[in-house]
């Protein structure tokens, strides 16, 4: 071993330098010098302490990630909160006996090609259909802090793109009833079966709400929820629905039809809403912001920056604050 101060040779194992007596400290696995104890690096080559050398650091073999989840086995579901968007086509049953099985494929072909369309321009997925409708999850599995306002704008696209409307080059896009059901909530977003190849969906009340809104739409409407109304009355133009008793539901609910979106008081983003629900877990990061108040306060300039993934409650705690 070299001895960092006088570079004299030492036998391996030597604590001290026998040339000068300075300690010789943890030797270099690439170059054999001594270093001393807190060092994290060669002085002489520079090479980690306490690690192979580069030489030895190379795997002998390629690395193979281990999977995330055993063969066999599912990863598990996630908690979310999501707006989900049933929609379905009215009278299919008549409409079927009436074109045949055939007709009705390409009816419906065409009707998800129209819709999911929509879906996927305001940011969501299809995880789920049915034989003549489909549901959508804003919010999984992207979290989206907007996850409300993107499902009111592609529910309306929607409803425009299935109502005959001309496009811009004077064809119809398609003319076919549908109802659509909005409600928003927490889900388990992930896989139904851990020993089947299935894709994910939302497993939770907030799924099952939806579908029974959406069941008593009229035909051509948008209905949404209470709870999705109070997260979007800033900027959602409603006409209130008389109490709906759903099939399930012990108690009636109070529903709303949807008639437009204000993008520009979307923009907003107002706070009322957020504090319909109860605010958790999030004491100590208020007292933070009311410590650098009070500096503030006392004459003390102060800069804040609140960065966190989507959906954890960054402003929700400004809100609070």
């Amino acid at each position: 071993m070299r001895c960092p101060r006088c570079s004299a040779d030492n036998l391996a194992g030597m604590k001290f330098c026998g040339q000068c007596g300075a300690p010789l400290g943890v030797p270099c696995p690439s170059c054999g010098s001594g270093n001393p104890p807190e060092h994290r690096f060669c002085g002489h080559c520079g090479t980690p302490l306490g690690r192979p050398g580069l030489q030895e650091a190379v795997a002998p073999v390629p690395f193979t990630p281990k999977p995330a989840a055993a063969p066999g086995t599912a990863l598990p579901g996630e908690m979310k909160q999501v707006t989900v968007l049933f929609c379905d086509i009215v009278g299919s049953t008549p409409l079927t006996e009436r074109l045949g099985a055939e007709a009705m494929r390409d009816l419906v072909t065409s009707f998800l090609a129209t819709s999911l369309a929509q879906v996927d321009r305001f940011g969501g997925t299809a995880p789920q259909f049915t034989g003549d409708g489909f549901m959508a999850l804003f919010g999984a599995p992207v979290t989206q802090e907007d996850h409300v306002q993107r499902a009111l704008l592609a529910a309306l696209a929607i409803q425009r793109a299935l109502s005959g409307a001309e496009n811009s080059r004077g064809a119809d896009i398609l003319e076919l009833p549908v109802r659509i059901g909005v409600h928003s909530g927490p889900v388990v977003f992930g896989p139904v079966a851990d020993r089947f190849l299935m894709d994910y969906t939302a497993i939770g009340d907030t799924a099952n709400v939806a579908a029974r809104i959406q069941q008593a739409a009229e035909p051509a409407t948008i209905l949404l929820s209470e709870a999705t109304y109070e997260l979007s009355r800033s900027y959602a133009r409603v006409e209130p629905v008389g109490p709906l008793v759903l099939k399930g539901k012990s108690d009636p609910i109070t529903a709303y039809r949807l008639l437009d979106v204000s993008q520009a008081r979307a923009a907003l983003r107002p706070s009322t809403a957020a504090r319909r629900t109860t605010f958790v877990d999030r004491q100590s990061d208020l007292a933070i912001l009311n410590n650098f108040l009070w500096q503030v306060e006392s004459g003390q300039r102060q800069a804040v920056d609140i960065v966190g993934e989507p959906g954890i409650g960054k402003s929700r705690l400004l809100s609070e604050f």
